[in-house]
């Protein structure tokens, strides 16, 4: 009943996912834990989740146990687990690629060449015999992802992509995990109370209740990696596409809308403000207007969510299904292969743990 994970990335979120399995171990089935769908998802309990490989380019990082490297400047995840046992996995050198921004070289510690040599990506995973590779990789590795997605391929294990690099929601990656008989989900995981969900929700409201949306932005500002990553705008693309599509999908207009992160205050290392502006008009034309402010710690936000992924993608490769998981991204990520809503997508994760759903 082990479900064997690598990471890509040992950052932030790659710190709340691996306290939080720790932190919960003990759970039993009926307790409520808040971010999971469910303690026993599908027979798999979440201490089930063992981590067999890990790859990032910090060379503060590099060589370090796990257990200890999550906890590794400059990273800043809050600390909620004060003793992590030793979890055995070695951090490793993973391929830099377009992985680190020229900007942001020296704030992750990135190795030089005469340091360390990149792993075999592929190799590592076979050899651990991984049954999937999580890309926690920062905002804008196009290369980077596509090179770790090619490795699992070769290595035949799973795909699970957190970022908005298009993976799972593309047809032509999504065909070559198919043939390969592995499951991919993706992509840009959502967070269990995020900007994107909240937005979400306010504008289904909106449209349900018949309230004509003339335009909408969201802001967002913080201070961890991820943002000071963000504030050069070429690796920002795909994000903004990713949050903007998945509130917009929802409308069945079109709508005048600003989408992103704005700006990156160090001071708040992981807490992530974001603000949330919706005009629009009611019956006989009248004015509506919505502001919202949402204070959330950004990493942990989605570390739940990632756990119920990893349990879907698990149970996915003991039913040899392949090819993206429908359900489980259109319920955990922002840009996911087929959109709907998300009490929608809830219900097709339910009908997939009880094998009513394929996907």
């Amino acid at each position: 009943m082990v479900i064997k994970v690598a990471i890509a990335g040992i950052g932030n979120c790659a710190s709340a996912l691996v306290q939080g399995i720790e932190y919960y171990k003990d759970a039993k089935d009926d307790d409520f834990v808040p971010g999971l769908m469910h303690v026993n998802f599908g027979g798999y309990h979440i201490r089930d989740i063992k981590f067999v490989a890990a790859f990032d380019v910090n060379r503060l990082k590099i060589g370090k146990d796990l257990s200890e490297a999550i906890f590794t400047e400059p990273n800043c995840c809050a600390r909620f687990v004060e003793s992590m046992p030793k979890l055995g996995v070695k951090v490793l050198p993973g391929p830099i690629l377009d992985g680190v921004a020229p900007h942001m070289r020296e704030t992750f510690k990135t190795y030089s060449e005469d340091e360390y040599e990149p792993v075999d990506v592929a190799s590592v995973l076979k050899e651990v015999d991984a049954d999937m590779l999580i890309n926690f990789l920062p905002v804008g590795s196009y290369h980077a992802t596509r090179h770790y997605a090619e490795a699992a391929l070769k290595a035949g294990c799973a795909f699970v992509n957190c970022i908005p690099e298009f993976i799972a929601s593309d047809k032509e990656w999504a065909a070559r995990f198919e043939a390969a008989g592995l499951p991919i989900a993706g992509d840009d995981v959502k967070s269990q109370l995020g900007a994107t969900i909240l937005h979400r929700a306010i504008v289904n409201l909106f449209v349900e209740r018949g309230v004509a949306i003339d335009e909408t932005y969201q802001l967002n500002i913080g201070g961890n990696t991820d943002f000071l990553n963000m504030t050069l705008e070429e690796r920002l693309k795909t994000k903004r596409v990713s949050k903007t599509e998945a509130v917009t999908s929802l409308v069945p207009y079109e709508v005048p809308t600003k989408i992103g992160p704005s700006d990156y205050v160090p001071f708040l290392k992981d807490k992530k403000v974001c603000y949330i502006y919706v005009k629009g008009r009611n019956f006989g034309n009248q004015p509506v207007t919505l502001t919202v402010r949402l204070e959330v710690e950004d990493s942990p936000n989605s570390a739940g969510v990632v756990i119920d992924v990893i349990r879907a993608v698990k149970l996915a490769l003991n039913r040899g299904i392949a090819g993206p998981l429908i359900s489980i991204s259109a319920y955990a990520f922002k840009h996911p292969p087929v959109q709907v809503p998300d009490s929608m997508a809830r219900q097709w994760v339910e009908e997939f743990i009880d094998g009513k759903r394929e996907r």
